[in-house]
């Protein structure tokens, strides 16, 4: 009898100029059964020399750096792998941060204070394609206008672009065209994580 493989860890890098915080937080990792810790660095120069061969599943980068933002981190991270999944690490949730980690392509923020369990969650999260961001600023996200809403309902029901036209009555170009205003409003890159949010927020009507 063949034994089933295991699925692959989630392979994670890690910056953060503070050593026990780093410490603590791939302590959490290697502990979960389903992470990796693939590398670490202690600054943007440092980030930047080791990513080509690393290669990350998730980048966890701290704001804050001893030789520039971990804003400059993600933006190379960026330049190497245009699909690059990005959680920002830090110490205060405030309206900027929130606001440069989105213009910068992360998909969510996640306080140094956090507990292992919301660590891992999140690192998962963003993985599958979703976000995570602090549940205070919810309702500063801009609001889509109802046919926005209900093409966002329809990738959450898996249909192409093409099939939500056909279903909404509109021209295949129009789709296209209100996605990307949509991943724009929402702060996403890909329609994986408009899927993955609307999945959540299924489940916790469900319960």
């Amino acid at each position: 009898m063949t034994a089933t493989n295991a699925p692959a860890p989630i392979r994670v890098m890690l910056v953060d100029d503070h050593e026990v915080v780093r410490r603590g937080i791939v302590t959490t990792i290697d502990a979960s059964g389903n992470l990796q810790v693939a590398g670490e660095a202690s600054s943007v120069a440092e980030a930047n020399r080791r990513l080509p061969a690393i290669r990350p599943d998730v980048l966890v980068v701290d704001l804050q750096l001893p030789d520039g933002t971990g804003i400059d981190v993600m933006k190379h991270a960026r330049s190497l792998d245009a699909e690059q999944t990005m959680i920002v690490l830090t110490s205060f949730d405030d309206d900027a941060a929130v606001r440069e980690s989105r213009s910068a392509g992360a998909s969510g923020l996640l306080l140094k204070s956090a507990r292992s369990r919301e660590i891992i969650e999140a690192i998962t999260t963003v993985h599958e394609g979703g976000s995570v961001w602090p549940s205070d600023r919810v309702d500063d996200e801009p609001q889509l206008s109802d046919s926005d809403q209900r093409i966002v309902e329809l990738i959450g029901d898996g249909h192409s672009n093409r099939e939500i036209a056909e279903r909404l009555g509109i021209a295949e170009k129009t789709v296209k065209n209100r996605v990307t205003v949509i991943l724009q409003t929402l702060g996403m890159q890909r329609r994986t994580q408009v899927a993955a949010m609307v999945a959540a927020r299924r489940r916790a009507s469900w319960k």
